[in-house]
Order: structure tokens, then sequence, then C-alpha cells
């Protein structure tokens, strides 16, 4: 029997896990199922299947042409501290997002569900904004999205949309055609962290506190210190630590947990096809030593003449600086995350132990667990 799933990808590698495909298929045949590593891939049902080739042409890993444009790059802090204090960096995206609802738009982003899974879902005022906002270290799940934001488009509506390079590949493909009012926003991104081993650590969480976890803040800023503080709520109580001691966070960190196809991404560079690219601007200290508070700071790269057209329309909300893309760039603008050594053994080990048993490993191995570390590089 044909494989169709084959058409998608033939490695692991070849697929980002955006979900465009399964959006795209118009008989229904795809869906995205989890991986031992907790990856979501798509699968096709050959009895569905027409062939239409629909799932391939909006693929954002197959080759295609992009143009390049005459980028301009600013470093970013709003202007309003609370909206700062309530960003991971420096407050670009809130500030986009208010623009956008002023046009009465609809802002889609990543955001915590009920059971603390991570998917992007649309918001339409800046109270249902706080859920989009902060940085989620989780692959986030766009089923039914594409579809959505497509049907905002057709309404004549305004959309901005912010997500991985990726994702925001995938979705330029999947509409198939330009739209004036739509915002096409991604990341900075280290590299898609596995869903399946974070719903394993939400899980050993609420197990050890005995209640259900309701919140997550990968970087929280109360110690002013660019956000090197996480913090949880289970049962209303609240527990914070050190961001490099969490132990999810530092299987993230070690690029054990990220996904295949993040380790040789070929959109780790300046030049995006999207509108514009936001993310934490990383050196700060060293170009304008004068801003580096602790609080965080944006960098902006402007692609296309949308993007600086809105940039003229919002820079009033901000404080900015012009710079150089010299002065901008940063290991996931010049190249892919590598994979931690062992990744693969480790991954295995995940599927296999229960996760408590799972994470003592890991603790004892970056904390100076000789034999495990020898093992891991096998």
């Amino acid at each position: 029997m044909k494989d169709h799933t084959a058409v998608l990808y033939k490695e692991k590698k070849e697929c980002c896990g955006c979900g465009a495909c399964a959006d795209a298929c118009p008989a229904g045949a795809i869906r995205m199922v989890r991986d031992r590593e907790g990856f979501s891939y798509p699968k096709v049902d050959p009895g569905l299947c027409t062939g239409c080739g629909r799932c391939a042409k909006v693929c954002p890993l197959k080759e295609d042409s992009r143009e390049t444009q005459a980028n301009a790059y600013y470093g970013v802090q709003a202007k309003e501290e609370k909206v700062r204090h309530g960003s991971s960096s420096g407050g670009m995206f809130p500030v986009l997002a208010a623009y956008v609802f002023r046009q009465q738009g609809v802002v889609y982003g990543a955001a915590f569900n009920e059971k603390m899974e991570v998917a992007h879902r649309p918001a339409r005022n800046m109270e249902e904004l706080e859920g989009l906002k902060k940085t989620k270290y989780v692959q986030s799940s766009l089923q039914g999205v594409y579809k959505s934001i497509q049907k905002q488009l057709e309404d004549g509506r305004w959309v901005l949309f912010c997500g991985t390079p990726c994702q925001a590949h995938g979705l330029k493909k999947f509409l198939r055609k330009p739209y004036p009012r739509l915002i096409l926003t991604d990341l900075i991104c280290y590299g898609a962290p596995s869903p399946g081993v974070w719903r394993s650590y939400v899980r050993d969480v609420e197990q050890k506190h005995r209640g259900r976890m309701t919140a997550f803040s990968f970087r929280d800023k109360r110690n002013r210190d660019n956000g090197h503080t996480c913090a949880y709520v289970v049962n209303g109580k609240e527990y914070a630590g050190d961001l490099n001691r969490n132990p999810y966070c530092r299987m993230y960190f070690t690029n054990y947990i990220i996904r295949p196809s993040c380790h040789s991404c070929r959109f780790c560079s300046v030049d995006r096809d999207s509108d514009m690219t936001i993310g934490d601007y990383w050196g700060i200290e060293r170009v304008r030593p004068d801003l580096d508070d602790g609080m965080g700071t944006s960098v902006v790269i402007l692609h296309t003449e949308k993007a600086k057209e809105i940039w003229e329309q919002v820079k009033e909300e901000l404080s900015w600086f012009a710079c150089e893309e010299k002065d901008v760039l940063q290991p996931r603008l010049t190249g892919p995350t590598a994979a931690g050594t062992g990744r693969g053994l480790f991954m295995a080990l995940y599927g296999l132990l229960p996760f408590s048993a799972f994470q003592v490993l890991f603790t004892k191995a970056v904390s100076g667990g000789v034999w495990l570390r020898r093992l891991l590089r096998r």
C-alpha cells in the first residue's frame, strides 16, 4: 500500500509540525499524531486522500523562493511600564496588538488552555491578550487556526499573527495570496520543545503539590534580571525559582527536547518572508548599556513596506533606537540550535521511564553524573 504520508516527509527532521497541511486538506484526510518524543506529525488516511497535493504545497519546509527585502533594525522598549513588565522582552507585541485592536481586528498568539497545553488562539481586546503575552517554551498547536485566520481576512478584518518562523511561513503558504490587512510577525526562535515532555512535567508537578497547575511564567521579571525567574501556580499557591534550575527549562536549554527539524532550521537568519521579526535584544548591554535595566528590550526587524508603514504609526508608543544588522545578530539569527549530545538516547529514556525517574537521571547528568554523561555521548 502506498504511504501517502511520505509525500509530506520521509524523515522527522523534514517536518516542523506546524499543522498547515492538516488545515489545508480539503478531504480531511490528515490528522496530527504525537510520536514517542511528544511531537505531532501529520498522518494521512489513504482511504480519504484524493492525491490533490495541496498538503505538500503549504509545507513551510519545502523549498520555494523568498524575496530579499531591505530590512530595518530597531531596539524597542514600550514607554508604558506595565506593558513592558507584562511582556517577555521589551513589549513590542502588545503595542502591535493594541494597534490591531484599534482597527477592530483580531490577534492570534500562543496561550495556555485549561489543561496547561499550549495552543494558538484569537484575542479581540487587551483583556483577552493577557494569555497570549509572554514566552511559552512549548510548541503550540495551530489546529483550525489557519482556517480561522483566512475567514477573518476574507471578512475584511485586520489580523496580527505571531508565531515561530515556520508557523508564519506555513500560514503564508496556506493563504496562497497576499492580504493587505494581515500583519505576519515571527519570533527569534531557539527551537520548539516537546509538548509531550511539557505535559509529563506538568503532571509531575501536580502530583508533587497534590493539585492542579493553573499558571506558568517562564520569564518572570520580578527580580529585574531579564526574566531569569520562572514561576507557577498550583491550587492557588505560587512557587518561584531560578529559571536555570527548573528541570524542564534545563532540558530545553541543554537542547535535548527540541524538535528534530529545528536542528536544521532554514529560517535562522535576519532575512525572513514575514512582515516583521521580534524577539529579545540579546547584546543590549554592549550596544546600549544605558538601556540595560533588567526589564527587557525587544529587537524588531522590519522586512516589508507594510511593516514600515505600521511602524510609523506605533513608534510614538515606544522608546526606540535605530541600529544595524551587526548590532542585532545573535545565535538564532545566524544558525540553528545544535542537538544535545546523546539526544536520541535521552529521548528514548523519556519514552521508557516514569517521568520522575527520567527527571532524576537528567539532573544527575547535568550536575556531575559522569557515568551518565559518558552514556549519552555514545
